[in-house]
């Protein structure tokens, strides 16, 4: 197919790429040239504006950080809109408010283009392996369409519901993981703050109904301490804030989630904002006393 790709960060770029290896003609385009350079090297067209991916292809895919940057990249001036033909299809996959994914798909149809949104799970070892978790929202027969695409891209793909659905599925994802998160580095302190080791504990609990993907993956990094950046930390506080700004609109209580985006707002006041996530553990660390880093 031939399809247009804005944005390419951590996520962005492999997903990008491994459109390119599935045989689909891709065009890209960033506002960071350097990070067009690899997808150019791979054969990618070269687009000057978000405008002109939509003018030479029939679907167009986002991934950046927030609102603001998905309406600056579809309704904006050089946006998708601007150029986009006929039954044109343009695909979200940043990670976004239910509502915002809503409003954005009306603004979007309202000018002839049928916008779905479909957030990922998985990080950027998903991304680089084509293994993420996408979830979607919006017309049933465009996202049949697309469908093709988000198979070079995901493993486990699921239509949700109509326009902002995905994105629901998505806050639900990011209340699971950053609870898990900060669960897990809590239990991991707590058996090395009372003398034992925390690596023969998880390897206990691993046996357990404790056992969890989150306890497997994201602990033995805690236990090797490598907090490189697969999702980092300032972006899992966006996604808490998503979740908290629905919950208020709602009127929905979720403590455990605020106490997790809680958790998340000191890691990037404290200057573990580019951290991963998983570097949660080194905060706890230091609340407790541990000069450990």
């Amino acid at each position: 197919m031939e399809v247009g790709f804005i944005g390419l960060g951590l996520m962005g770029r492999p997903m990008a790429l491994n459109l390119i290896k599935a045989g689909h003609r891709v065009h890209v385009w960033s506002r960071r040239r350097a990070s067009m350079e690899p997808l150019l090297a791979a054969g990618a067209g070269d687009c000057e504006s978000a405008a002109d991916v939509a003018r030479r292809a029939a679907v167009t895919i986002s991934m950046v950080a927030d609102a603001p940057d998905v309406e600056q990249v579809t309704l904006g001036p050089a946006g998708v809109a601007e150029a986009a033909g006929a039954g044109h299809i343009h695909i979200d996959m940043s990670t976004i408010a239910p509502a915002a994914a809503q409003s954005i798909a009306a603004r979007l149809a309202a000018r002839g283009v049928t916008a779905l949104d479909a957030p990922v799970s998985g990080g950027e070892v998903g991304a680089i392996a084509g293994s993420l978790t996408i979830m979607a929202g919006g017309d049933a027969d465009a996202f049949a369409r697309v469908l093709p695409l988000l198979e070079a891209m995901g493993r486990s793909i699921t239509r949700i519901g109509d326009a902002g659905a995905g994105q629901v599925a998505k806050a639900c994802n990011q209340i699971l993981t950053g609870v898990g998160v900060a669960a897990v580095a809590e239990a991991l302190n707590f058996a090395a703050r009372s003398g034992v080791d925390a690596g023969r504990v998880r390897e206990a609990l691993l046996g357990g109904f404790a056992y969890s993907r989150i306890l497997e993956n994201h602990g033995q990094r805690m236990l090797e301490r490598n907090f490189k950046p697969g999702f980092k930390a300032w972006m899992h506080q966006k996604d808490m804030r998503i979740v908290m700004e629905e919950a208020h609109r709602l009127g929905l209580a979720l403590p455990s989630a605020a106490a997790t985006t809680q958790l998340f707002n000191a890691m990037v006041g404290s200057g573990l904002g580019e951290d991963d996530s998983v570097a949660v553990l080194k905060l706890l660390e230091r609340m407790s006393g541990a000069a450990a880093e």
